[in-house]
């Protein structure tokens, strides 16, 4: 007899790489969900004995699915996969009920040794049909590009938001990462709409490998600027404008860094980096980014939001591809898929 599982995410990239992860010859009959909303419906329905939940989604994310799931004691067991491995999210969400925690991009072995230590898979082969995982595995549409780029950002923003969290001793919130194709003229006014507040501080790093270029700011809001010291627990025998832009600058290199390394993990390459530069400090985000917004053609544009609420800082992650690099990025991502499988 076949077991129904779900696999609920919002990209259908990594729904795709969840489904080829099933381990050969576990007779499953899989079931989709692009968020908690509809993966209760599907849960309700008999259809999700077992279920792999994504924790950042629209709707309905996956603390609050585990929450519902909980509160109306629907008969699942829950794997966690995701991007966000903060031990903080792990532990939530094992609190919530979820048996076990897997870090994007999906480690196969761990899967199986998951699935076999609970029982669920006894590694015995069976016949299993296997057309509509892989319907659409080499999608190529434009949708499907944004799509593949939005969830390779989302598990590089995690491993960023692992190595801020650990430097800060606080949890760190991670949204979806908006991705967006944009004219140099339209850049400008999408780096407007990022953060609107009068003085920002930004640090600027490229970086470079096989065919990919790209640019990574940090565009950090001043008046966070104390706050952040203050967490980092700096030197207090140094001045505050020293201290703050030594606060400033590893953030930017941590936060840079551990995306850049998720980014190298996920596409097989590595990435040479520049040092990074201060753009500059208490000026308007137009004026700070001028320069910077010219030398852009058509560019894709990702912004990530991150915050640690506790202490009520915010600054954003900015990453900039050239129109060039895009499709050499895709292909990587299709090829290490490919590879996988």
């Amino acid at each position: 007899m076949s077991t129904p599982i779900l696999i609920c995410d919002d990209s259908g990239f990594a729904r795709r790489q969840m489904a080829r992860s099933i381990p050969d010859g576990w007779d499953v009959e899989i079931s989709f969900a692009g968020n908690g909303q509809e993966a209760l419906e599907v849960i309700r329905a008999g259809k999700g004995d077992v279920v792999f939940l994504d924790l950042n989604m629209p709707v309905m994310d996956g603390y609050e699915t585990m929450e519902a799931i909980r509160k109306e004691d629907l008969p699942c067991l829950v794997i966690v996969v995701s991007g966000d491995v903060q031990a903080q999210a792990r532990e939530r969400m094992l609190a919530l009920g979820a048996i076990d925690f897997i870090r994007k991009p999906i480690d196969n072995e761990k899967l199986t040794n998951i699935l076999s230590s609970y029982g669920i898979y006894s590694g015995i082969s069976t016949a299993v049909q296997r057309e509509a995982v892989a319907r659409d595995t080499d999608a190529s549409s434009l949708d499907d590009k944004l799509d593949a780029y939005r969830e390779m950002v989302n598990i590089a923003m995690g491993r960023a938001g692992e190595s801020l969290a650990q430097l800060m001793g606080e949890f760190v919130d991670l949204p979806i990462p908006n991705v967006n194709l944009l004219e140099s003229n339209e850049l400008s006014m999408a780096i407007a709409e990022i953060n609107r507040n009068d003085c920002v501080s930004a640090v600027s790093k490229g970086f470079v490998s096989a065919g990919i270029r790209g640019e990574a700011l940090v565009i950090f809001n001043d008046t966070n600027s104390q706050n952040i010291v203050e967490l980092l627990k700096y030197d207090a025998h140094q001045s505050t404008g020293s201290l703050e832009l030594e606060a400033l600058m590893d953030v930017s290199n941590i936060l840079i860094g551990a995306c850049l390394n998720g980014l190298s993990e996920q596409l097989n390459v590595s990435f040479s980096h520049t040092l990074p530069v201060l753009l500059g400090r208490h000026q308007g985000l137009a004026a700070l980014l001028n320069d910077n917004v010219k030398k852009w053609g058509k560019v894709m544009a990702i912004e990530i939001g991150y915050a640690i609420k506790a202490r009520d800082i915010a600054f954003d992650l900015l990453l900039l591809f050239p129109d060039e690099a895009m499709n050499h990025i895709y292909g990587r991502l299709v090829d290490v898929e490919r590879e996988a499988s």
